[in-house]
């Protein structure tokens, strides 16, 4: 005799998998942690944020209280950058898909 099988429900029912990148999404914002997990991607993955010609002469310090602190490796680039700064901020957090920083202090 034929075992009698229930038909597979299509949905995201209870129980029902889940993609992993929406589960760690939702895990970093339950654990409150999404915000550091985007600062630290900035800082790890300069270079793809911010374009490679800024980045070979620049390198990210740390960000504190949305403000990002980044070494300048000299006076004339200083100024450049700073002149770019809004610039810079808006290409930062469209790549962390968030609003990290509000602000960039170049030393």
């Amino acid at each position: 005799m034929a075992s009698a099988r229930k038909p597979r429900r299509k949905g995201n029912l209870k129980g029902s998998p889940t993609p992993v990148g929406t589960a760690l999404q939702q895990l970093t914002h339950t654990l409150g942690i999404a915000k550091t997990l985007s600062q630290y991607d900035i800082l790890t993955s300069w270079e793809k944020a911010v374009g490679a010609p800024i980045a070979r002469v620049t390198k990210p310090v740390r960000i504190e209280n949305k403000v990002l602190y980044v070494s300048v490796g000299s006076a004339p680039w200083r100024a450049e950058l700073t002149m770019k700064r809004a610039e810079i901020i808006r290409k930062i957090n469209r790549f962390a898909g968030t609003d990290v920083i509000q602000d960039i202090r170049f030393r």
